[in-house]
């Protein structure tokens, strides 16, 4: 397994190794796969995430521990869109917007959570020399994929907000090809974004069309 931490190339003086590149290719298809709905999106999220830990391991401690996190959360994604009621005809998941209730209790879990995460950071140096964007990203991507794993649209504006500290600290860390891939994540993301919220739209459609006036 070492070659995966050897380098594949060089661009833009940066280094890439395998490791980051063939993780973050597959984290692009499971972009795609989750804009299409697919059952799919979860497995290779997984092997993504199980990827991205060897690149990390010995690095970045916390990224490391981040990817833990991400192969976990893509088994409980399988599992919930596999047992879904709210799956169509073809097997995709049908997108909703999440409730009010839902956002708050996200939005809550995100701010706890990362307080809580980059003072075990602090606490322990050696799990990640920046604390507060590395648990940051760590607990915004949860909470993205929980998101995701309930089918909600807003899954991914958290995962915008990921992306805004996700691209430098990637370059910083000399994660070049992460850092590449997160600003293309962004564009792919703002698709998605639109192509759910309008399919959320559709099929909340029919219950206001067969409602008493």
């Amino acid at each position: 397994m070492n070659w995966l931490n050897s380098e594949a190339f060089v661009m833009f003086d940066q280094h890439i190794i395998w490791s980051d590149m063939i993780g973050n290719i597959l984290g692009l298809i499971t972009l795609a796969l989750g804009w299409r709905r697919s059952l799919l999106t979860w497995p290779v999220q997984f092997l993504s995430g199980l990827v991205l830990f060897v690149a990390f391991y010995g690095h970045l401690a916390g990224s490391a521990g981040k990817q833990v996190v991400v192969m976990v959360v893509a088994l409980y994604g399988w599992w919930q869109w596999s047992r879904s009621k709210g799956r169509s005809a073809d097997g995709q998941i049908t997108p909703r917007f999440a409730t009010w209730s839902e956002r708050a209790v996200m939005a809550g879990a995100a701010a706890l959570g990362t307080v809580a995460v980059a003072l075990l950071f602090k606490a322990y140096p050696s799990l990640s020399w920046d604390p507060w964007p590395d648990a940051y990203i760590f607990v915004g991507t949860v909470v993205a994929m929980y998101a995701q794993a309930r089918g909600m649209v807003e899954f991914w504006i958290a995962w915008l907000l990921v992306d805004v500290v996700g691209v430098p600290l990637n370059f910083a860390n000399g994660y070049a090809f992460s850092g590449f891939v997160y600003v293309i994540y962004g564009a792919l993301v703002l698709w998605g974004m639109r192509d759910w919220w309008l399919r959320s739209r559709k099929a909340s459609q029919p219950a206001l069309e067969g409602a008493p006036a």
